[in-house]
């Protein structure tokens, strides 16, 4: 058996679609008995309704590059946690109150605050029709069972030195990975390399081949850990730290099927 797994912004999900070429090779490459799911920094609810809307079938969620991780049948076999009161002392911090909102990913809802022009949480939730619940900064501390914190910021710049900031000073107590303009902050040790190997600890898949494609920063942990691939949108970087480029995710899959 084979598993697949891929990155969403930026690999799977291209230029505001997915291509009927990932569409068919995703469907092809279940058929013949293979695994296949999307290892996304997003929240479950962002994602899954898309992965419909577009027509892709799943084997599993990775959730919040690695924070929450999902069966086949949406069944929670694994999530992180931040401590609400390291939550607090983060948003505090100057250059994550620069950020457009503040979002906090449990697993069946996103809890949102902070909230100025140019966030896209909102925006998303009402195209997509996912939950969202509104608190205020001074309920962040009280928060429990949150896996993910996310920020978004104008430039990437901007999203890459908050991480630097972050990593530094909450070391070995959180991860926050840059991707783009967004930041996403984890429980420490959370990544989504981590994801796949509890995933296939959990689903007892330790004899499977593993195919795993992405774009951006926070893809890096897998792609070099099971040595894997990019899309030939990625930067430079990316791309010479990947076995191969590929012009999308179905042309990966039906070279390795």
């Amino acid at each position: 058996m084979k598993i697949a797994a891929s990155d969403y912004d930026g690999t799977l999900f291209r230029q505001r679609t997915i291509s009927n070429e990932t569409v068919e090779g995703v469907h092809e490459w279940r058929a013949a008995g293979n695994k296949f799911g999307p290892v996304s920094g997003r929240d479950y609810g962002m994602l899954i309704p898309q992965l419909k809307h577009y027509g892709i079938e799943y084997d599993f969620t990775i959730c919040n590059n690695g924070g929450i991780i999902r069966d086949k049948s949406d069944k929670v076999i694994f999530q992180g946690n931040i401590n609400g009161e390291i939550l607090k002392l983060i948003s505090e911090e100057s250059s994550v109150q620069k950020s457009f909102h503040f979002a906090f990913s449990a697993e069946e809802v996103t809890y949102l605050c902070h909230e100025s022009e140019g966030s896209w949480i909102m925006r998303e939730a009402n195209q997509w029709d996912f939950p969202i619940n509104e608190i205020s900064e001074s309920d962040i501390s009280n928060l429990k069972n949150i896996h993910q914190f996310s920020l978004g910021f104008k430039t990437a710049q901007e999203s890459a030195t908050c991480a630097e900031i972050l990593n530094k000073k909450f070391a070995k107590k959180i991860c926050a990975y840059p991707n783009a303009c967004s930041l996403d902050i984890t429980p420490f040790g959370i990544s989504k390399k981590q994801g796949l190997d509890c995933l296939i600890e959990k689903m007892n898949w330790h004899d499977s081949e593993i195919y795993v494609i992405g774009d951006e920063v926070n893809d890096l942990p897998m792609i070099s850990a099971f040595k894997g691939y990019t899309v030939n949108t990625a930067r430079d970087f990316i791309k010479s730290q990947a076995q191969k480029v590929f012009s999308d995710v179905g042309e990966m899959l039906k070279f390795f099927l």
